[in-house]
């Protein structure tokens, strides 16, 4: 089960249930999959709605492998997920806000 307070997201891919997390190597490699200058980039691209799909591609790439996953982003591009495309860009937006919110000021997100 994904813990909202540890700043984890479920996500169904190839219908098994995902953990998607944002561990500190998968912040790495999420800032360079991205090219981004600083993270804060990239949350204000969620925020304002001008996020491209293949930043909900490797959001969502970086938080499977944050989880334990071990698959290739060419895997993740071929897999059914879930939901769809709104449920992947969902998880990749909560997964966002549950890795940079304090856990005190969080509030239910709805999952």
């Amino acid at each position: 089960m994904a813990n909202p307070h540890a700043g984890e997201v479920a996500l169904m891919l190839d219908g098994r249930r995902h953990v998607l997390k944002l561990t500190l190597g998968a912040l790495a490699e999420l800032e360079a999959a991205l090219g981004t200058e600083t993270l804060v980039d990239l949350i204000a691209r969620f925020e304002d709605g001008r996020f491209a799909t293949r930043d909900v591609l490797a959001l969502v790439l970086a938080g499977l492998r944050g989880g334990g996953w071990q698959g290739s982003t060419a895997d993740l591009a071929g897999a059914e997920i879930g939901g769809g495309p709104v449920a992947a860009a969902q998880a990749a937006a909560q997964l966002l806000a549950r890795s940079f919110t304090v856990p005190e000021a969080r509030q239910n997100d709805g999952i």
